[in-house]
């Protein structure tokens, strides 16, 4: 039996850096008791209007509520979404020093529009295009200064495809950490798939993988096991974590596999699963080696924030408690 306390306690000591593309969640509840005599479609009328941290924003969130430190490099808008981000920051404890307000960007805000816990509508208000190279070395400073001034332990790629990260910002930043012995993890969308090269750990989903190395989607893990170590050879990753859905997760080295079954749950909502996954999974990747452990308490976590609505951090009291049992 693992003293879960000891870890968690080891886990609220350790600084991260998240670098992604970050966004507004927005919600606006409300009733719908008509149908518009415009168009066949229901009318939504609002009663209701939140907003949360959303993409990479999240994952430093989930971070935050283990009690570790957490800096967040992105870039938003200099416009009134921007605004509410910043607020948003400053209302969650997180620090705002590694985020750039940028003229020609818009903050990427998520609308989701809900009535009665059914999802009608998602408004996706984005600019997706690449940051221009000044926004890049604007970036690579931040970074660079905050791990010149802070003894990091982990930086994370939180990529959601919104033009933040390119193959020549990862490979600078990879290369950075690599001096300065800090874990790289990675959360990887389609687009810069094959650009992580020597990183600690990479985490996409199974769709993601099977598109990223070619192959037909199937949840057979033998089928997988020679593409997954393929693929760390080719990169020079020492751990691939493949998330499975309602199949659990699949953790290689080069060495070995281990398959962790999903845990049976109500689920509610997958949304934001995956940044709990990454999120829970590198902080323990700076204080344990243990590939089963992380994998069995990163999947459990991922399991219980599916069983809230919307997109929301891993409560760390319910996870130790599930753990334990």
């Amino acid at each position: 039996m693992h003293n879960y306390n000891e870890l968690f306690e080891k886990l609220s000591a350790k600084k991260a850096i998240v670098v992604g593309d970050v966004m507004i969640d927005a919600y606006m509840m409300g009733k719908v008791d008509r149908i518009s005599p415009e168009a066949p479609v229901p009318v939504v009328s609002v009663t209701n209007r939140k907003y949360r941290l959303g993409g990479a924003a999240n994952v430093a969130l989930n971070i935050a509520a283990f009690g570790a430190e957490v800096y967040l490099c992105s870039i938003i808008g200099n416009d009134a979404k921007g605004l509410i981000f910043k607020q948003l920051l400053k209302e969650n404890n997180l620090p705002d020093n590694g985020i750039i307000s940028s003229e020609n960007r818009k903050t990427t805000t998520k609308t989701r529009i809900i009535s009665g816990g059914q999802h009608l509508l998602r408004i996706d208000d984005e600019d997706a295009s690449q940051i221009s190279d000044e926004l890049k070395e604007i970036l690579m400073f931040r970074i660079s200064q905050i791990i010149e001034n802070e003894h990091i332990d982990v930086l994370i790629f939180e990529d959601y495809d919104k033009g933040l990260l390119s193959p020549d910002i990862i490979h600078r930043i990879t290369m950075l950490c690599r001096q300065n012995k800090i874990k790289v993890t990675v959360d990887p969308k389609k687009r810069n798939f094959d650009a992580y090269k020597y990183v600690t750990m990479f985490k996409p989903n199974l769709k993601e993988f099977c598109e990223g190395c070619k192959i037909d989607r199937t949840t057979d893990i033998e089928k997988l096991k020679p593409y997954a170590k393929d693929f760390l050879q080719n990169n020079n990753i020492d751990i691939l974590m493949v998330t499975l859905s309602e199949n659990g997760i699949l953790i290689c080295t080069q060495k070995n596999y281990v398959h962790i079954p999903a845990q049976i749950r109500d689920i509610v909502d997958v949304s934001g699963a995956g940044d709990t996954v990454i999120s829970v999974a590198s902080l323990l990747l700076t204080a344990s080696e243990d590939i089963r452990e992380i994998a069995r308490i990163a999947n459990f976590a991922g399991g219980i924030v599916c069983e809230k609505v919307g997109v929301v951090p891993i409560d760390v009291e319910t996870l130790k408690q599930k753990i334990s049992e």
